[in-house]
């Protein structure tokens, strides 16, 4: 999310009169990108249904069968790989080289794209929709806008259908006007910032009501109140947050390497097949909470957040980093940001294990500050999950405070991204099966 250009408006000035006339689009732009979001969802969620609940229980295999796991993420890394080889487009970049806020893409590679996310979130891959998605919408809404109403320039139709999309992602506008508000502030431009976000803020608050609508779940999960600040909150809050940023850092390390060693395969195809057994492998051994993009899997976590040992804390959150890193590196089709939700709670969780006195709450909310920060680097979304995904705003004081030595240690470390190498040629696809050969 760092560095990412954010979509300005329009270079005129943006009257009253305008921001009026251009919140029609907008409102239109931010209900139509929630229902695309609406669909893929339902799409993965009716795929997921069959292949890890009808067929098992028609075949008599037992939920979390580790045989199972791996034959499905084998089979996920086949059909990803078959999309990316085969379909035209190729299903578009590699989302270990993109982040949130980006260009249009070609149009020709969306169906490629969905198909491959659509995969890969009913599979169990770690990864989420988020960034997969808003490359969808923005391609739609600015080739839509682009015949429709030439005038409203190309940036601002992607950043309408970023807005859009980042609300019905996360159910409120809030998290939207914090991630234009901290990529606005980068860029050169006069006017009143609320001038510049307020159309973004349309478009994210008509795309969180109509997911709200359309009956998805909010994000907020109940936990214990949490009593009020203390001088030692602070002090463990930041124990919590800087311990999980060090773990994250390590997976940064290591990320490039992975994802150098799955692309010496060289093959499309190949590249997927052998992260999806390695996803396989690892959800065999962490079982099923640590699949899929871990929204789910953070409310199994907190429905019962004393009802897992410190061992096992730690083995989810281990082994889902890995699967992070793996499905980044192996070519999947998503996000990192909530995998990285799901990794920092069970970090907050296992904080509040090893030290009783931090409070439930501030733990939970202090482990997903620092693992969304290291994937994201973006100190208004970790704050705004931070406090989201505990329900209670309470915590906010303190995370305020124990978010200036984690933002410390993550503000001059790499991106959690592998910068594309502009030198690079691609490799020539082998033929499809009954292709003539050159």
């Amino acid at each position: 999310m760092a560095g990412a250009a954010a979509p300005a408006p329009a270079e005129r000035e943006l009257t009253p009169k305008l921001l009026l006339v251009l919140s029609v689009p907008a409102v239109v732009v931010g209900v139509v990108t929630a229902l695309v979001l609406w669909l893929l969802d339902a799409a993965a969620d009716g795929l997921e249904g069959v292949i890890w609940t009808t067929v098992p229980d028609a075949l008599g295999i037992a939920e979390g069968t580790p045989w199972w796991t791996v034959l499905v993420l084998t089979a996920t890394g086949v059909a990803v790989g078959l999309v990316i080889w085969l379909v035209p487009g190729h299903a578009g970049p590699d989302s270990a080289t993109t982040d949130l806020l980006g260009p249009p893409l070609r149009p020709s590679v969306l169906p490629g794209l969905a198909l491959a996310a659509i995969l890969g979130l009913a599979g169990g891959v770690s990864l989420g929709p988020e960034n997969p998605i808003i490359a969808i919408n923005a391609t739609l809404v600015a080739a839509a806008l682009a015949r429709l109403m030439p005038a409203v320039p190309t940036q601002l139709a992607v950043g309408l259908a970023a807005a859009g999309t980042i609300g019905a992602l996360f159910g409120t506008p809030v998290a939207a006007a914090l991630v234009f508000t901290s990529a606005l502030a980068a860029q050169p431009g006069g006017g009143q910032l609320w001038d510049r976000i307020f159309l973004p803020l349309v478009s994210a608050g008509a795309g969180a009501t109509t997911m709200h609508l359309l009956g998805a779940p909010p994000l907020g999960f109940q936990l214990p109140a949490y009593g009020g600040p203390t001088p030692l909150d602070v002090l463990t809050g930041a124990v919590i947050a800087c311990g999980t940023i060090v773990i994250g850092l390590a997976a940064l390390a290591v990320f490039p390497w992975v994802h150098r060693a799955f692309h010496a395969l060289r093959h499309p195809f190949l590249i997927p097949v052998a992260g999806g057994i390695a996803l396989g492998l690892l959800g065999a051994l962490g079982g099923p909470i640590t699949l899929f993009k871990g929204l789910d899997q953070t409310a199994e976590l907190l429905e019962n957040p004393d009802g897992y040992s410190a061992g096992e804390l730690a083995t989810f959150a281990l082994v889902k980093l890995l699967a992070l890193v793996i499905a980044a590196s192996a070519a999947f089709r998503g996000g990192r940001v909530f995998p990285a939700v799901f990794i920092g709670t069970a970090l907050g969780l296992l904080g509040h294990a090893l030290i009783p006195a931090a409070p439930l709450a501030l733990a939970v909310a202090c482990g997903a500050l620092g693992m969304v920060l290291v994937v994201a680097r973006d100190g208004w979304i970790a704050l705004f999950l931070g406090v989201a995904l505990v329900g209670d705003v309470s915590v906010l004081p303190v995370l305020c405070l124990v978010i200036l030595p984690a933002w410390l240690l993550v503000s001059r470390v790499p991106e959690f991204r592998i910068e594309p190498d502009p030198l690079e040629t691609p490799p020539a696809p082998l033929s499809p099966p009954g292709a003539p050969r050159r």
